[in-house]
């Protein structure tokens, strides 16, 4: 790993959908990032696909000077109860410390909850989904595979790879032409990017 680059910090909990950030990590630890994972303790959670994680540290261990970016997937209890809401109580205050915070699917809905939506631009699953919060940011919502505002990503949970994108180009993974290529190869199966990325060494 880069000794110089602050890790990534993903969240763990029950539920987690576990396909929505494969994308986004793998090609972060390719590119030099520690993914430490964030449970609300250090109890092991079980994903949606029944995948049994052990958090690396607990909630409340986080900082936002320690970290390059907090990833937070969807899940179901994020739409069943507040049990997630410390999560986003966690990304307000990385978020005021300006560093990212990237959510999709429900975890789009526990920030909108949180107030964090309503005056920055964002899309999610489709919008009456974040209307159902009843959160202030209606105006804002724009349809859209992924969007980016200021230090916070959001995307719906079937745009895992436009969800990567955004977070590669808010933490200058990858820039430009071999942005661009790799979203083409992992969405559109394009394989004339894949020689773009391979002359980069981008993928």
């Amino acid at each position: 790993m880069n000794a110089g680059r602050k890790p990534v910090h993903h969240a763990v909990y029950d539920t987690l959908a576990d396909w929505e950030t494969g994308h986004a990590t793998a090609h972060l630890a390719r590119a030099g990032y520690e993914i430490r994972t964030v449970g609300p303790s250090t109890d092991p959670v079980t994903s949606i696909g029944g995948l049994r994680i052990l958090p690396d540290l607990a909630l409340d261990d986080v900082r936002p000077e320690d970290s390059a970016l907090l990833i937070l997937p969807g899940g179901d209890l994020w739409d069943t109860g507040n049990d997630l809401a410390p999560f986003a109580r966690k990304a307000r205050e990385f978020l005021d410390a300006g560093v990212p915070v990237a959510a999709i699917c429900g975890a789009t809905a526990g920030l909108a909850r949180e107030g964090l939506l309503d005056d920055r631009t964002h899309t999610s699953a489709v919008s009456f989904y974040l209307a159902a919060t009843g959160y202030g940011g209606g105006e804002r919502y724009v349809d859209a595979d992924a969007v980016t505002d200021g230090k916070l990503i959001t995307a719906g949970p079937t745009e895992p790879v436009a969800f990567a994108r955004e977070i590669f180009r808010l933490l200058g993974v990858y820039e430009g032409d071999v942005l661009d290529a790799w979203y083409r190869l992992f969405h559109d199966s394009d394989a004339e990017a894949y020689a773009v990325l391979e002359q980069a060494g981008g993928q």
